[in-house]
């Protein structure tokens, strides 16, 4: 245990028993990690003893701290987003922090008369409204394109306010002589009537299409009774795009009506969380960000954390939120679901689902980008999962191939820093086994490969995947062991099946999630050798097809066959050659022993 400065273990005691929000400092008065408690005195006093230990980043951070601050604030909720903005503001370097530097587009009606809507990836706090995040800039657009279709809407920047109408120094532009603007700027439409339109389009934003469609039919009809026909089929146009806009959304359950769902998944040292609002039975936003962990690696922790951030940015979350499991902070008047079945367990799936493909998507991007990264990642999980002492970076997998027992091969593929290196693929015809005995071959190909990198001091692999169960597993093993490598060499055993991993001495197989980086390498392992085996085994039966063919006929041996197949490359085309051509290549009376051969079995 570190030795805490005595200043350090005074600050701590002094702290009051409220909640609130404590920063730790370093030498240099940098805050280096921000932390909520709905009781200051107890929460920090936790860092400083032994139990706390556990975590090597703990002991760093505690290391490290060379002053306290605090916030009192009046409840929970408060400290939760006081810790969320402190957070974002002073990038704490224990802290778990947003990866995601890009900012996603929102839209904004602007706090102005007769304001205008537009899309903008800056959120200032002026006043207006901002919708979003909007992860999908196609998605943006669609809605942006709806709400200009329904609505005629100003898109100038011109100062509209009552002082500069009466002036009357506006003339009217392109946007409403092609029908897409009403001309408040001359007087041509009201205030209220925009205003009207402005609630209208903030309903659809958020999703209440229903209501818009009422209000919309109200008019329709109004119109039409007082023979504004014209009018009416204005409003019927607006009523049929909201429903076609409504037909295309994502219908999860129309039994659900409003409510946010919240998922997190943890992936190492970085974690994934997925937000989901559904209104009227369908999603209506979803917003995904990726997380670097700090010394809270709690999921509650996480769970809580990214709860605040939606908060922040939306301003208000739904009375109901779906979550997985209950946060370690729970925000006032919000009732929290964590479902066991049925359509709100879909809900979650479906974020869930979100949260892996968004971290696939990532991993694909580090992939092309920072190949190297992406392969200590890579490894570094296999390692993990499999229990390895050492990091993998040189593979080699197994596979035989026969056919009843004949021509039996076995193939070698090798990866190096999680790729292919197809240099150091090997072939084995088998030499020792007769029949179909697939233990025997195994444990011949093993004991070759490995006592000739003995002798020629090649360096060994740390890890060796054989392609089978638990009798190609032993035989293996049974090989290496005879070398003395069993110590050496980790390995382990893949059965089709179940896509199961077995291990040498342990009767029960590891079954990883079928989403695992380290299942896909071990599936691409051994569909690599099987691939590189069959490929040989095919050309072997092919050639032992041929020479059984050409070396059946008087005359023709070995060398003649091959001399025959170098030139004309098929039997089908030897048998198709002219006898004069035959006779350049084997003389005449090899070559008309060759034709008479083939015109007898014709």
């Amino acid at each position: 245990m570190a030795t805490i400065p005595p200043h350090i273990m005074e600050q701590a005691a002094h702290l009051p028993h409220s909640p609130g929000v404590y920063r730790f400092l370093n030498a240099a008065g940098a805050v280096i990690y921000v932390g909520k408690a709905k009781d200051l005195r107890k929460r920090v006093a936790q860092y400083f003893t032994a139990r706390r230990y556990e975590s090597k980043k703990l002991l760093h951070l505690v290391s490290k701290i060379a002053g306290i601050q605090h916030i009192v604030v009046p409840t929970e909720a408060d400290a939760l987003l006081l810790e969320n903005n402190l957070i974002k503001e002073l990038q704490p370097r224990y802290n778990v922090l947003l990866k995601d530097d890009k900012t996603y587009p929102w839209i904004c009606i602007k706090n102005e008369p007769f304001p205008r809507v537009f899309s903008t990836r800056r959120v200032l706090k002026d006043g207006s409204k901002y919708f979003g995040p909007y992860t999908s800039g196609s998605m943006l657009k669609v809605m942006l394109d709806l709400i200009r279709q329904l609505y005629p809407l100003r898109t100038c920047n011109l100062s509209l306010t009552p002082d500069a109408l009466a002036k009357s120094r506006y003339k009217v532009c392109l946007e409403y002589h092609i029908g897409r603007c009403l001309g408040p700027c001359v007087h041509l439409q009201s205030e209220a009537d925009y205003n009207t339109n402005i609630n209208a389009i903030t309903h659809i934003i958020k999703g209440h299409l229903s209501e818009v469609a009422e209000l919309l039919r109200t008019q329709m009809q109004k119109a039409s009774d007082s023979y504004k026909f014209e009018e009416a089929q204005t409003y019927k146009d607006r009523l049929d795009m909201l429903k076609r806009y409504q037909s295309k959304s994502v219908i999860v359950t129309p039994s659900i009506s409003n409510v946010d769902v919240f998922t997190v998944l943890v992936d190492g040292d970085e974690a994934y969380c997925n937000f989901l609002r559904v209104v009227q039975g369908a999603v209506n936003q979803s917003h995904t960000v990726a997380l670097r962990l700090g010394i809270e690696e709690d999921r509650e922790a996480l769970l809580s954390y990214f709860i605040a951030e939606m908060h922040e940015r939306l301003g208000e979350l739904s009375k109901e939120l779906i979550v997985p499991f209950l946060p370690d902070q729970e925000l006032p008047n919000i009732m929290y679901v964590t479902p066991q079945r049925g359509d709100k367990v879909k809900l979650l799936e479906l974020s869930e689902r979100n949260c892996r493909l968004y971290k696939i998507e990532k991993l694909r991007q580090l992939e092309k980008t920072h190949p190297e990264r992406h392969a200590e990642r890579v490894l570094s999980t296999l390692q993990k999962d499999l229990q390895l002492p050492t990091l993998p970076r040189h593979i080699e997998c197994f596979d035989n191939s026969n056919l009843q027992g004949a021509h039996a091969v076995s193939s070698c593929v090798v990866f190096k820093e999680a790729k292919p290196s197809k240099r150091d693929y090997r072939h084995f015809n088998v030499k020792t086994v007769t029949g179909a005995n697939d233990y025997a071959t195994m444990t011949e190909v093993v004991l070759r490969r490995y006592s000739r990198m003995l002798s020629e001091g090649e360096a060994l692999p740390q890890l060796v995947v054989i392609d089978g169960g638990k009798g190609q597993l032993h035989a293996a093993f049974d090989a290496l062991r005879e070398l003395h490598l069993e110590q050496k060499i980790a390995l382990a055993g893949l059965a089709k099946r179940l896509e199961e991993i077995y291990f040498p001495g342990d009767a029960v197989p590891l079954f990883l999630d079928k989403n695992s980086e380290s299942l896909r390498i071990l599936m691409q392992l051994r569909d690599e050798a099987h691939r590189f085996g069959i490929t040989h085994h095919r050309k072997k039966r092919l050639g032992a097809m041929i020479d059984t063919e050409l070396t059946a006929i008087k005359g023709v041996g070995e060398k003649t066959a091959e001399k025959l197949l170098l030139e004309l490359h098929s039997v089908a085309r030897i048998k198709a050659a002219s006898l004069a051509h035959l006779t350049t290549l084997v003389g005449g009376k090899t070559a008309l022993a060759i034709k008479m051969h083939f015109e007898k079995t014709e």
